[in-house]
């Protein structure tokens, strides 16, 4: 019987293998190759104007939470959430289709929307919770979020901690939520598993606290 020499079948082993294994997923790639890229600020200027729709000319969002605010968010966050949405790890119709190849035709163009973005002055929310269970809030982030989204809800973005500080209350609420029904594949687990831990109360007085700051 004809055998394949060591080199070979290590090689074919190698082609075989999922690109997770070999060189990280596809997602990851293009992330890091986001990061590689020399950023173009007056190219990223004129992508964000197809953002400004519904983002807003400042990229402060909208009142109801149905669109974030993005002004100000750190830029290793956003490329991370745009390259998600072009991947099915982040759902949102909208998002998806603007995240496409005909919008954002590469990691070029995704580092420079993604610059542009970050260096926008950061907005304040215009809508709260209730304001009966701030203290709780406060008292719950110190406890289970700050060690990685920074005291003041600043986030980090070496390390791509969202900045949350200014959010839209129901922005918040409903991404929390949305976790933890499983409509956000990119959720990092060990942050759903703190959630789980939570009351509808508990998430709620967060969401309002963060929004304040």
């Amino acid at each position: 019987m004809y055998s394949l020499s060591p080199r070979l079948s290590a090689w074919l082993i190698g082609a075989l293998l999922p690109l997770t294994v070999q060189g990280g997923s596809i997602p990851q790639q293009e992330y890091e190759q986001v990061l590689r890229s020399k950023p173009d600020l007056v190219h990223g200027e004129a992508l964000f104007e197809t953002c400004a729709a519904c983002h807003g000319p400042k990229g402060a969002g909208v009142a109801d939470g149905t669109v974030p605010a993005i002004a100000g968010q750190h830029y290793h966050v956003i490329a991370r959430q745009l390259v998600d949405y072009r991947h099915d790890k982040r759902w949102d119709l909208r998002m998806e289709h603007f995240t496409d190849q005909h919008h954002l035709g590469g990691a070029q163009d995704i580092a420079d929307v993604a610059t542009f973005v970050s260096q926008l002055a950061v907005s304040k929310a215009t809508d709260y919770g209730n304001g009966e269970y701030l203290q709780h809030g406060a008292e719950v982030y110190a406890h289970l979020c700050a060690s990685c989204h920074g005291a003041a809800g600043e986030g980090d973005n070496r390390d791509g901690n969202p900045r949350l500080s200014g959010q839209h209350y129901d922005y918040l609420l409903r991404q929390m939520n949305d976790a933890l029904e499983g409509r956000r594949p990119n959720f990092p687990p060990n942050h759903v598993g703190l959630l789980q831990h939570l009351a509808p109360d508990d998430l709620a007085s967060v969401a309002d606290y963060l929004s304040r700051l």
